[in-house]
């Protein structure tokens, strides 16, 4: 059996490019099974976040065989038409458990150290192994990949810092304003990442919280656990001239904020800066927005920036990290029995 990752990540393309591969919570386990039912492997795993879409593959087949025929499957399954090259990567064997292990170690990650992406790779394997897509080679990588993950954070200070997108979203709102402590602060959607970045805005001493969302349960009961108040999906634009800081994160399939909208929303508002925190894929809010008086607009992508400014006292740990991910692999690759085939990497043309 050989091990395989076709993906896409910011390492390789814009927001823009990913949020078209971005694969919807509750269509996951549909494209699970059309892996398998299409013959491409045995196993699978698909890991959809923010920053990126990759699929882990067990197969039967040749390894540059198999990797040509995923990654043709994932461009036709999310209907991205136009010819692609290297935005596309491809792993197999000890290359692809080694890529999988630092990911989980948040050495790959937007900023590096970061600690969701440890609870996504939970969540879309718990999701696989309900839907039955997993077996014995993608369980004990994914089993091994967390413990790998949890000895980094637990033995080396890779997370010295703000290491999470919502540290960093933060970070960017006390550089806008003077102080956060009369900013108001409104959450659509109430996604695990945005439920994170308010509440860091709320420790750092931000005036309260607003929570929108298409579940009115789900908006009450984080507007609780905030100690805000919660509206209905279709009401939040009547808040809207009170804002100072917008965090959307929605799984809408289009902008739910354009300039037109903006603009409009804006007229009934006092000429003050207004930051949005765009971190739904596919995004939000359109990037036009920027060219507004007073608009500041950060989505995914644009938290690189500051992202970077932590990562360089950091660097130092990489090594440290790195040699936990090599020690960890070489267990797993043992405990399999046989070793896989010979590692390699495709960068496709």
């Amino acid at each position: 059996m050989n091990l395989l990752l076709v993906g896409i990540s910011h390492h390789t393309a814009p927001v823009a490019l990913r949020e078209r591969f971005a694969v919807p919570d509750g269509d996951a386990p549909a494209l699970l099974a059309r892996v398998r039912s299409d013959g491409i492997g045995e196993e699978v795993v698909l890991v959809s976040t923010c920053n990126r879409v990759e699929l882990y593959v067990a197969t039967a087949r040749p390894s540059a065989e198999a990797a040509a025929v995923l990654r043709e499957f994932l461009i036709r399954d999310r209907g991205v038409g136009e010819p692609l090259g290297r935005e596309l990567y491809g792993l197999t064997g000890q290359a692809a458990a080694e890529h999988l292990f630092r990911v989980a170690g948040g050495l790959d990650s937007l900023v590096l150290g970061e600690t969701e992406i440890l609870g996504q790779l939970k969540l879309a394997y718990q999701r696989a192994l309900e839907s039955g897509s997993t077996g014995r080679l993608l369980n004990k990588l994914f089993q091994a990949a967390f413990a790998a993950g949890k000895k980094i954070r637990s033995e080396t200070q890779i997370q010295r810092g703000n290491t999470s997108v919502a540290s960093v979203a933060v970070d960017l709102a006390e550089k806008i304003f003077d102080r956060l402590s009369d900013r108001q602060v409104m959450v659509i959607g109430a996604g695990d990442t945005s439920e994170k970045t308010a509440r860091a805005l709320l420790s750092r001493g931000a005036h309260s919280v607003i929570v929108s969302n298409r579940s009115w349960d789900r908006a009450a009961a984080l507007a609780e656990e905030l100690g805000g108040r919660a509206i209905h999906f279709d009401e939040w634009e009547r808040e809207f001239a009170a804002l100072d800081i917008l965090i959307s994160s929605t799984s809408a399939p289009h902008f739910i904020l354009d300039v037109a909208r903006l603009e409009r929303l804006l007229a009934r508002r006092p000429a003050r800066p207004l930051l949005l925190v765009d971190l739904a894929v596919p995004r939000d809010i359109d990037p036009e927005v920027r060219r507004l008086d007073n608009v500041y607009l950060a989505n995914v992508d644009d938290l690189q920036a500051i992202a970077d400014e932590h990562v360089r006292s950091r660097r130092v740990e990489i090594a440290r990290c790195d040699a936990i991910v090599r020690e960890r692999v070489q267990a797993w690759i043992q405990g399999l029995g046989p070793a896989p085939r010979t590692p390699g990497r495709w960068a496709f043309e």
